[in-house]
């Protein structure tokens, strides 16, 4: 009697262990997130897990880069193009219980735009000079000015929608209002998500999803054929894409991302801080190289900080074609014939550790001795992009339009040109289209000319799922992997 109970019980959890993994999603990441918190961390791979997941914006940013709304059901915008008045949906909570008002879309705001606050994206809320809630369901937010990419700034993963009951803990325990609750995090292997059973929207059709961390490329494939995971839609090897392509199991979705490769440089340390060195550099940079054995020819050549499928966008790469003649005399001109030594720091990435081997090779042709030195993300926050102890790196900036980081004298690139900075500070206060363009075009040529940068590709994205797998997004118009859309046919 006791050996028949003990086979209903075991067959009963079987079942249940069943019903626990249908419709559960197992997603691939090449790079693990630093924290969970999008307010408070700059790393795209924040985004890839939360975004639309986790936490939710008053708008949200769709896989064709539009705008819908999110918490704000819809919006109300003054003639002046100075106020908008959100109003919220009844009856949301965050997932740990407490109620969604619109005093919570004042307290991220004001928490984002604070003296002290460490939101990677400040400038989207500088703008702002009042925030009244009006009601518990209705906020007022009013500009300084009109601004016409205010709507879309705020549907970043840094304006998401935060608790102050929750905010602290956001970093490892992450608490929001999205379809999906934060389970688990098994630091180096997964994050484990569960369907948000109360969640205030259309229900989300799956009922986990598993981010798993994979950092090896090779690794990546294996995973994939093995079944391991369900989908890695952002793959980190373009060299066997052709494996799936001839595989019926699987499908491969070549999109856009917002992300600009750049070989980013410190400007105020010497000798990158003359103009003629880093005309130099730029001359002995061989994009078609670059793309071609970095990314297997899937990558698009760029030649200033702006994304090619942007109307505004200008073709500079004839700018400063490779020509290693000329660098050698840019080199001359600078005082440094036999040219320099220089570090190259490199986040993890495949595309930026292949990238920068490629580029070391390219210098040292014109006599610029690359030392490389590979950091994980953590180290390469640090030393890079907050303390800016750094001669050179490789690393593609996904966020779109970001452009005007350029006139951030602070930021890592330590750029601090006047006319630049005048440039942004007019599209800031335009209000004509025609007129914003132009704008973006002369900011456009002013980085180049300066060679702020080395401007090398605009990054591709490389999806890759089992062939029962719909929903994903095919481009990252930002860094993004909303599962409120995605289900597994014959799932469920």
């Amino acid at each position: 009697m006791k050996k028949l109970w003990l086979s209903i019980i075991l067959f009963w959890v079987g079942c249940l262990y069943a019903v626990a993994q249908q419709n559960t999603i197992r997603v691939g990441l090449q790079l693990e997130p630093p924290n969970l918190d999008p307010t408070s961390g700059a790393a795209a791979a924040i985004d890839e897990v939360v975004y639309g997941n986790i936490f939710e914006g008053l708008v949200r940013i769709n896989e064709n880069g539009g705008i819908e709304p999110g918490l704000a059901l819809f919006w109300n915008i003054s003639t002046d193009g100075r106020s908008y008045v959100f109003h919220l949906p009844e009856g949301v909570k965050f997932h740990d219980g407490t109620d969604f008002t619109a005093e919570d879309v004042r307290f991220s705001f004001n928490r984002a735009r604070a003296a002290g606050s460490s939101n990677a994206k400040k400038y989207i809320f500088a703008p702002i000079t009042n925030i009244d809630v009006l009601d518990p369901l209705t906020v007022m937010i009013t500009l300084d000015q009109a601004r016409p990419d205010f709507l879309f700034n705020i549907g970043l993963g840094d304006a998401v929608i935060v608790a102050e009951e929750s905010v602290s803990s956001n970093a490892s325990h992450p608490v929001g209002t999205g379809p999906f609750k934060f389970d688990r995090w098994v630091r180096g292997d997964r994050i484990e998500l569960s369907r948000n059973e109360d969640y205030w929207g259309t229900a989300p059709r799956l009922n986990r999803a598993i981010f798993k961390i994979i950092t090896d490329p090779l690794s990546a494939y294996t995973a994939l054929k093995a079944g391991d995971i369900d989908t890695f839609p952002n793959y980190p090897a373009p060299e066997n894409l052709f494996l799936f392509d001839q595989d019926p199991d699987y499908e491969v979705v070549v999109g856009l991302t917002a992300g600009e490769t750049i070989l980013a440089t410190n400007n105020k340390n010497a000798p990158l801080n003359n103009l003629n060195v880093r005309k130099a550099i730029a001359h002995a940079i061989n994009r078609d190289e670059l793309i071609n054995g970095a990314m297997f020819g899937n990558a698009a050549p760029i030649g200033t900080h702006f994304a090619p499928n942007h109307p505004d966008y200008v073709d500079l790469t004839g700018l400063y074609p490779y020509d290693l003649g000329k660098a050698r005399e840019y080199l001359r001109d600078a005082g440094l014939p036999n040219g320099f030594d220089v570090s190259l720091k490199l986040p993890p990435p495949t595309y930026a550790r292949r990238t920068g081997e490629l580029v070391a090779n390219q210098l040292g042709r014109i006599g610029i001795r690359v030392k490389i030195e590979n950091l994980e993300w953590a180290q390469w926050i640090d030393q890079v992009l907050r303390n800016k102890n750094y001669d050179l790196t490789v690393v593609s900036h996904v966020e779109p339009m970001d452009i005007n980081i350029y006139a951030n004298p602070d930021y890592y690139f330590r750029y601090d040109n006047a006319d630049f900075q005048k440039i942004i500070s007019d599209i800031d206060k335009s209000t004509d289209a025609a007129v914003t363009s132009e704008l973006y075009k002369q900011a456009q040529r002013k980085i180049a000319e300066d060679a702020v940068n080395g401007y090398l590709y605009q990054l591709g994205k490389y999806g890759v799922w089992k062939r029962g797998v719909k929903g994903m997004w095919a481009n990252y118009p930002i860094r993004s992997n909303d599962l409120r859309d995605v289900y597994i046919e014959g799932d469920g």
